[in-house]
């Protein structure tokens, strides 16, 4: 997909070089990987204690059958 935005240039530069990408293309699609697999990491932290279970609840049973 073509889009046009603008960035700053030095950034996207900066990027590029620490990252070790050939183009800036392969540095701004790395970095937006990142962004998106550190975001889905936030949000299964987020539901640490949402989620309720039986403390005595035996998972080995299962595994018996």
């Amino acid at each position: 997909m073509t889009t046009n935005f603008a960035l700053d240039s030095k950034l996207v530069e900066q990027a590029r070089l620490i990252g070790g990408h050939k183009t800036k293309k392969a540095a701004v699609t790395a970095a937006l990987q990142e962004y998106v697999r550190i975001r889905m990491q936030l949000k299964i932290l987020d539901l640490a204690g949402t989620i309720d279970y039986h403390p005595n609840y035996d998972y080995k049973a299962n595994r018996r059958r």
